[in-house]
């Protein structure tokens, strides 16, 4: 598959230095050191580098100049959201506006439910809207090394409607899951990666064949929750625009045939509206890794008619 393992780069010390940035210098002095600092990760990312150049150059047509100029604007949004995260996590949201498309989806999930979304903009601002709808949000980090990095955000955080759920390989995070929608609380989750030997489906996404992790859908199914596919993309220094989707119910069913179908039919809907918003917002997809590599073994499933 792809060569992304669940790790991506930085650390404790990271997330201090911009945390102390934001309470003393600022933000926008944080964005000024931002624009330096892009230069030396463009040039060192290696790997990362081809594939968010193959995502410009050959699935979105750009010139070669035009894919470069993209490219440091990528990562340099980038380090913008990774510092608007931590500031909204540290209790600076006033610092920021935002536009909620499809709050009216989430409203109906009173009895708890699903939102899916991908490496898009800052889909972290979820729990700001969750916050008025007195709603606790938990996040699943897929990034198992970044333990400390929970506990110091947790450390940091003011909002008490926000928590983690990291992924550990004992799946012990299942029985956390469970409690939360036994809570009715919500859980949001990525949908655009998985680690090797996860179980997917090849879609066509962006005119190419991509594989997507059924994990989300499957969690959906089985404890009987809606879900939302949500994506919250940066418009301005300060402004956030988020979308929500209607609620799709996805039934659980012993015919394994038809429970593939039911996959299916949800990420399809997924795939769509994420590809609508990534060609609306495309500096804004955070994927640095060969997205379109397809597991050998898994053929493309045909896209079904909604």
């Amino acid at each position: 598959m792809s060569s992304w393992e669940g790790k991506t780069r930085g650390g404790v010390l990271g997330y201090k230095i911009f945390v102390w940035t934001l309470k003393y210098p600022g933000l926008h002095f944080a964005y000024f050191l931002l624009s330096f600092v892009v230069i030396y990760f463009v040039a060192t990312s290696g790997k990362a580098f081809k594939a968010i150049f193959h995502f410009y150059h050959s699935v979105m047509k750009y010139s070669r100049v035009k894919a470069f100029i993209s490219i440091y604007c990528n990562y340099y949004m980038f380090g913008q959201i990774l510092l608007d995260k931590i500031a909204m996590l540290a209790g600076f949201q006033q610092k920021f506006t935002f536009d909620f498309e499809g709050e009216e989806y989430l409203r109906q999930m009173h009895d708890g439910g699903l939102l899916v979304s991908a490496h898009v903009g800052n889909w972290e601002i979820a729990g700001q809207l969750l916050n008025r709808l007195e709603k606790r949000i938990n996040i699943i980090l897929f990034d198992a090394e970044h333990q400390q990095i929970k506990g110091y955000l947790s450390d940091v955080m003011n909002s008490r409607n926000v928590n983690f759920i990291v992924i550990r390989d004992d799946f012990s995070h299942l029985l956390e899951i469970k409690q939360a929608l036994s809570n009715k609380e919500i859980v949001a989750m990525h949908g655009d990666r998985f680690i090797e030997g996860n179980k997917t489906v090849n879609l066509n996404f962006m005119g190419l064949p991509a594989p997507f992790p059924i994990g989300p859908v499957n969690l959906a199914a089985k404890f009987g929750v809606p879900v939302s596919f949500v994506f919250a993309v940066k418009e301005t220094s300060s402004h956030y625009h988020f979308y929500a989707t209607p609620l799709h119910r996805v039934t659980f069913t012993t015919n394994l045939k038809l429970r593939e179908e039911n996959f299916r039919v949800a990420l399809e809907i997924y795939t769509r509206k994420f590809e609508e918003i990534l060609r609306k917002y495309p500096l804004q997809w955070f994927n640095y890794y060969d997205f379109w590599k397809l597991p050998e073994s898994l053929p493309l499933i045909p896209e079904t008619k909604i």
